[in-house]
Formats: structure tokens, C-alpha cells, sequence
């Protein structure tokens, strides 16, 4: 773990000098440098006490930097398509086990020749247009601001039903993360 550059980093971040995170904490500057260097690891209390000191949550210090805040811009994310109909998929942001994409479905266009199946859970709203789903032998028709959510392993499948194109926000939570190829 690079605690240590975190802590310089949040600290340089709020101009607060190694002297006064050393008059907060009691620690000495040597201290406090080797830490800031990762050449020592400080204790739970101690990195709770630099963690006060810094005004932040002792658990973002311990936060490794992919589980921290990751931000895709509109105009930079990763634009794919998907099925027979090359439906639009836009990857709109992912964690190690969630995916949120939005797809675009074209009047008539749907998800897969037929329901297929596959691992994880997902969460659907319809932001705009009118489609079908069906997951087993449960089907709806869902419209503009509706949602729904279902286990994937049970074959499914969307389908646009209106005369305009459909938009739907599609969040998928899997166990591991070679769920990612799932859309």
C-alpha cells in the first residue's frame, strides 16, 4: 500500500505543513517524513491521529487507488456496440464488480437473437422510449422513468417497442470481475 504518498498528497493538497500534522499528532518530523516516503508503516491509532489531523476518514487513507473516486467525462467514455442490432452501449463508469452502461435500442431492436442468460444481478430504468422485457416467463412493458431489476442467470431479454429510439441505464453487479463482457 502507498499510504504514505496519500498522506503527503492529502496534506500538500490543504497546505498544512509536516510541523503542524507533528504539533496535532505529537509525532516527531522524522517521523512524519518516513511515512510520508513509505519507509515505515505507522500503526492503526497512529494513522487515525494523521488521519484527524487531516481531516479525513481513516478509511480513505487505507483506500488503495483503484477503489477510489474514478470520474469519466461525457465526452470520454467508451462507446461500444452490442448484439445483431450493434446497439450502442456507452460505459458510463465501473468499480471492480459493477458495470453501468447506457444502451441505445432503435425502434424494433433488442438485446441477444433470443433471452439469454448470463452471471450477475441487474438494474434497469428506462430513461426514454418504450420496451419489453421478459425474464423467464415474466414479461412487462415498461415506459419512460420505469425500472426493474432481476438475477442474470435466468435467460432475458429487452426489446425496444416504441416508434423512437429507447434509452436505458443498465447497472450490472457481478461476484468477480470477469463479469465484464456481459452486454
Amino acid at each position: 500500500m502507498d499510504i504514505g504518498s496519500s498522506i503527503r498528497t492529502i496534506r500538500k493538497r490543504k497546505n498544512i505543513t509536516i510541523a503542524q500534522i507533528c504539533e496535532t499528532t505529537g509525532l516527531s518530523q522524522g517521523f512524519m517524513s518516513q511515512v510520508e516516503t513509505n519507509k515505515t508503516s505507522p500503526s492503526i491509532s497512529t494513522l487515525e491521529n494523521i488521519a484527524q489531523a487531516l481531516k479525513v476518514p481513516l478509511a480513505y487513507l487505507l483506500l488503495k487507488k483503484e477503489e477510489r473516486m474514478h470520474i469519466v467525462r461525457k465526452g470520454e467514455r467508451t462507446i461500444t456496440t452490442s448484439g445483431p442490432d450493434n446497439l450502442k452501449v456507452e460505459h458510463l463508469s465501473s468499480t471492480k464488480n459493477v458495470r453501468m452502461t447506457i444502451v441505445e435500442f432503435p425502434p424494433g431492436a433488442i438485446i441477444g437473437d433470443a433471452p439469454h442468460a448470463h452471471e450477475g444481478q441487474e438494474v434497469h430504468v428506462v430513461l426514454k422510449g418504450r420496451i419489453y422485457a421478459e425474464q423467464g416467463e415474466d414479461g412487462a412493458e415498461f415506459g419512460e422513468g420505469d425500472s426493474f431489476s432481476w438475477n442474470a442467470c435466468t435467460p432475458h431479454l429487452v426489446r425496444n417497442i416504441g416508434e423512437d429510439t429507447a434509452i436505458v441505464l443498465i447497472s450490472i453487479y457481478t461476484e468477480n470481475e470477469n463479469g465484464r463482457e456481459l452486454l
